[in-house]
């Protein structure tokens, strides 16, 4: 093999370096939102995390959190929206979107946790916090472990808050196995999110986004090693506005939420997919805007 000289070396370095800037900034246009503006902020263990924000920063405020590896802009519909007469904030949980991608953190404390880090940049207001899948359990866990002193209303959207009966087997997501490769699950599960016709290039850009998140950290996040009472206790231990945006599969559970907890509501969508916000755009935003002006006033 050919020696390649010092000199030679550091060119291919700074090249290598200003390609992988070039890249990383086309990463960030590529997933940032129109309209709205990238922040990052480091969180309390030293993680870089990032949140798009839009709307008048005096107004009410609106937190969205996401799902399993999904970017902050899939909220697109409501980034929209609701900026017009709100302020809001789209976070990238860790390993997602364009936050960094951490070795560890990949469990409910943490990511409780980098809520509260979030609200903590947000400082002043009480907030109404949006969680979508797994995100419903990341705002648990904040709740869980912060209370709800910052929160004015929380909106759960389509994932179990463990209340009885539990969700069918079925419904877990599971990490792929062979001979399915982790790309193509991911293309498969994007898919599967929606019953509405979504375009080729969303579809893409989306996968493109879920495959930022290391498999280390997908399968870490599938485990979430606590009982389910761990999420109807952290429900059930605030008082605050509730409301729960469910399809068909969870109605059972919103029944019994709404006849146990008081100041829950209940909105059930038929005929939509997992991101039911995004399928029925509309409705889901008539709904979260008449909930977040009773809740702020």
């Amino acid at each position: 093999m050919p020696r390649i000289s010092k000199l030679t070396r550091r060119w291919l370095l700074l090249l290598a370096t200003v390609g992988w800037a070039c890249l990383v900034a086309r990463s960030a246009e590529a997933q940032s939102y129109p309209g709205a503006t990238d922040r990052f902020f480091v969180a309390s263990d030293g993680v870089r995390l990032h949140y798009l924000e839009a709307g008048p920063s005096a107004a009410s405020t609106l937190v969205l959190i996401p799902g399993w590896t999904m970017p902050a802009w899939i909220w697109g519909p409501q980034i929209t929206a609701f900026s017009r007469h709100y302020h809001v904030v789209a976070f990238d949980p860790r390993g997602q979107g364009l936050s960094e991608v951490a070795l560890t953190g990949y469990e409910p404390r943490r990511r409780g946790q980098d809520i509260a880090d979030l609200l903590s940049v947000i400082r002043g207001r009480k907030v109404v916090l949006v969680g979508w899948s797994l995100g419903v359990l990341d705002t648990l866990a904040f709740i869980h472990a912060e209370g709800d002193g910052r929160i004015a209303g929380l909106v759960l959207v389509d994932n179990s808050v463990g209340e009885e009966p539990p969700p069918a087997p079925s419904r877990a997501i599971r990490p792929p196995a062979p001979p399915i490769e982790h790309a193509d699950f991911m293309r498969q599960f994007v898919r599967s999110m929606f019953r509405k016709p979504q375009s080729p290039d969303y579809l893409n850009a989306l996968t493109d986004a879920t495959l930022r998140t290391p498999q280390y950290a997908c399968t870490a996040l599938l485990a979430y090693p606590v009982p389910r009472s761990y999420w109807r206790n952290a429900v059930y231990s605030t008082t605050r506005p509730l409301l729960y945006a469910v399809r068909p599969a969870f109605a059972a559970q919103a029944a019994n939420l709404e006849r146990h907890r008081p100041n829950t509501e209940i909105a059930l969508f038929t005929g939509v997919g997992h991101a039911l916000f995004v399928d029925d755009a509309r409705r889901f935003n008539q709904i979260v805007g008449d909930f977040i002006a009773r809740v702020s006033g």
